[in-house]
């Protein structure tokens, strides 16, 4: 599919992805992203929409598919938390104090990795995508993504161990 006709089909059809996402997903930001990760997807993979009848209805059931999945990532983790966090006990204090710094202190240490480095490890710990999906969203081999989802580890669990030594 040429950027041309890519323009002249996908693109026309992007309020009505975002209406799907908004459905599913409510949030408007969180539909939004949706839909700019799904047109992103969409792009990468335009030498083989040809073979679908419809891009339309193909785009629609990616996008459908895509929040789901964010749905379901999204509810495991809360399930993780709420659970881990039950059993720390939610009405101590300092419990939710130290929860609360922790996170900002991961957030921030992710923040400051190189971009695919960042991008990488938000996608596989933090929205549960499968190495070959990052691959192929990144546009890098299988092997590049392992390396660099190790290395982000290794760099955020070090500047973690600097900052709960101080």
């Amino acid at each position: 599919m040429s950027r041309e006709r890519y323009k002249a089909e996908i693109l026309p059809i992007r309020e009505k992805l975002f209406h799907i996402a908004q459905r599913i997903l409510v949030e408007e930001q969180e539909a939004e992203d949706a839909v700019q990760e799904v047109l992103l997807k969409l792009w990468r993979m335009r030498d083989s929409l040809d073979k679908y009848d419809s891009t339309t209805a193909f785009a629609t059931t990616v996008t459908k598919n895509h929040c789901l999945d964010r749905l379901k990532v999204k509810n495991r983790q809360d399930l993780l938390d709420e659970s881990y966090y039950a059993r720390a006990g939610n009405d101590n204090p300092y419990l939710q104090l130290e929860r609360k710094n922790t996170d900002e202190v991961l957030r921030k240490i992710i923040e400051n990795l190189p971009a695919l480095q960042q991008a990488i490890i938000k996608m596989k710990d933090m929205e549960d995508y499968e190495v070959e999906e990052i691959a192929e969203i990144t546009g890098t081999n299988v092997e590049a993504v392992r390396v660099n989802l190790s290395r982000a580890r290794k760099k955020v669990r070090e500047e973690y161990l600097k900052w709960s030594s101080v």
